[in-house]
């Protein structure tokens, strides 16, 4: 046996969710570009979950229970209350979800059916949890989940209580629907393989959140965020880049391992950031991330994938740079509870083997010859 570094090329699983053959990325067969242009998010969590879109009546009774399920309970709002200060959201976030597991009387409960009630639990109420830790830091009350709004327009809600703009809402929607699954990424490989052990959802999904908040997955869009804000302005960008590109530093938001053309989001999101910025006077932020995409993929041949841009949206967005990978989180959680499910219907340990590189044929020494 003979190891591949990060199984890179390996196929671990079979899944019939979400696909990325010759770089196009489909959720159950579809198109992610349709999707972004046609759907809610809502009707992409049904895909996800079952398969196929929803008809009008299924769709109206998942909004009806994402809705009926938003709150929170009390007890874990006031325990965000009581964590330190300073702690990243995501940090946060995995100690919340952790905890509403000790508030569902179904958390055990692992029947299929149960389990889809909670994946509509978690779905619903991890906006709500963000949104709240996010008043909370600054010493404002959490806004109450509005039922009768959809997921995208009750999180901007709850973080201003204030309606956002039409704008807004589509934008929002369009990002959670290209960040909802990515097939066997990290975060989602690591809930299969702690759920494959028969525990329950909630720990597949504090697994997950666990590995998103690394930089290296989740975290390259508050990287990215960051790059931006120190660059401050386009005409520092070529300086900054070019730095960088002479002294071989990784520039954040470029590349996939496994998008060799491109990454099929990041045009949507690089079109989301030229409306937005412009709306809301920040066009120098788009500006600026078309000069260091143009810098970077001339130079290393290196091309933008979903976290470059979405970093300039959600900014314009007013979105604070460290709630970037929660919200990521947010949209993610739908493919996280579909491949969840999907592993306890057919269900196998994952226990793969290891290449030994340590020495062979050693003998025990007595400690007093050692």
């Amino acid at each position: 046996m003979t190891a591949t570094k990060g199984l890179e090329g390996i196929i671990a699983a079979q899944s019939s969710i979400c696909s990325i053959v010759d770089g196009v990325l489909c959720y159950g067969g579809i198109n992610v570009d349709e999707l972004a242009e046609k759907a809610s998010f809502e009707e992409v969590v049904y895909l996800l979950w079952n398969g196929k879109l929803p008809n009008r009546s299924q769709l109206d009774e998942l909004n009806k229970n994402l809705g009926e399920n938003a709150a929170v309970p009390k007890e874990v709002i006031d325990s965000i209350r009581s964590y330190p200060q300073g702690v990243h959201p995501m940090a946060i976030l995995r100690t919340a979800v952790s905890l509403l597991g000790l508030y569902d009387q179904e958390a055990q409960d692992m029947s299929a059916e149960a389990n889809l009630r909670k994946s509509i639990r978690l779905m619903a109420q991890t906006p709500t949890i963000v949104a709240a830790y996010a008043r909370i830091r600054k010493g404002l009350e959490p806004v109450d989940p509005d039922p009768k709004m959809s997921l995208a327009e009750n999180f901007l809600y709850m973080l201003t209580g204030e309606k956002p703009s039409e704008t807004a809402i589509k934008a929002f929607n369009t990002a959670l629907i290209l960040h909802a699954d990515h097939e066997l990424n990290a975060s989602t490989f690591a809930a299969r393989v702690t759920v494959a052990t028969l525990t329950d959802i909630y720990s597949g999904i504090v697994s997950a959140i666990g590995t998103l908040k690394g930089p290296l997955h989740g975290g390259a869009n508050e990287a990215v965020a960051a790059m931006l804000a120190e660059i401050g302005s386009l005409e520092n960008v070529e300086p900054y880049i070019r730095h960088a590109l002479d002294n071989k530093q990784k520039i954040m938001g470029f590349g996939h391992r496994v998008y060799k053309n491109g990454d099929p989001r990041a045009k949507w999101l690089r079109e989301m950031s030229k409306a937005l910025t412009k709306q809301v006077g920040k066009e120098e932020l788009y500006q600026m991330s078309v000069k260091i995409e143009e810098m970077v993929t001339s130079e290393k041949g290196l091309l933008p994938n979903v976290d470059f841009y979405s970093a300039s949206v959600y900014t314009a967005l007013g979105l604070e740079s460290d709630l970037f990978t929660p919200i990521f989180a947010i949209s993610r959680m739908s493919g996280w509870t579909a491949h969840i499910m999907e592993q306890y219907e057919n269900n196998r340990l994952i226990r793969p083997r290891a290449e030994y590189t340590g020495p062979v044929n050693q003998h025990y020494i007595p400690i007093d010859q050692r």
